[in-house]
């Protein structure tokens, strides 16, 4: 199972761009959304490249192979304009090769209480990682709080809060961050 994991797109029109380039060179079986998709929200500043229905654009045209949660940024007006759901807290995606599972969620509901996410963790067993967003602030780390639990954040599409915009991917068991 590969998955291109991405994060805080925020509308950002030539990020998301370049992240469908990374899709068209990684070939994932899937693409994991983990929110705060279309709107920019109130605490951030515009993406210099701000144009909502440019990425609506970009991603409906992968709808058939995203997995998307939902941020603090998504209202349902969203799910009107996208072609795959994006209202939901969480996913938890099972990876058949190593049976661990994959909780995706922004970060806002669920989180491991680094930077400025919440810390409210999910159940989660040995080797199992929580996926989120919501920081835009790169992270891969095994949990202090649960035994053999990875956290992992992929940074961010459109606002990076770190230097520099970036999405994640999973394979064979392992994260990576990759630089758009």
């Amino acid at each position: 199972m590969k998955l291109l994991i991405a994060s805080d797109i925020h509308g950002a029109a030539k990020a998301c761009e370049r992240l469908m380039a990374a899709v068209a060179e990684h070939e994932p079986d899937r693409i994991v959304l983990l929110g705060d998709l279309l709107y920019h929200g109130p605490r951030n500043n515009l993406p210099d490249d701000y144009a909502p229905k440019r990425v609506i654009e970009l991603l409906n045209a992968q709808a058939e192979r995203i997995i998307a949660v939902r941020g603090n940024c998504e209202a349902e007006v969203d799910q009107m304009v996208l072609a795959f759901p994006c209202m939901a807290t969480y996913n938890a995606l099972l990876d058949p090769a190593t049976g661990h599972t994959l909780f995706c969620t922004h970060g806002h509901v669920y989180g491991p209480g680094l930077h400025n996410s919440i810390h409210k963790l999910p159940a989660l067993a040995p080797g199992d990682a929580l996926v989120y967003g919501h920081t835009h602030i790169k992270v891969c780390q095994k949990s202090a709080d649960l035994d053999g639990v990875t956290y992992f954040n992929p940074g961010s599409v459109g606002i990076p809060k770190d230097g520099s915009a970036s999405y994640g991917v999973y394979e064979d068991g392992e994260f990576a961050h990759c630089e758009l």
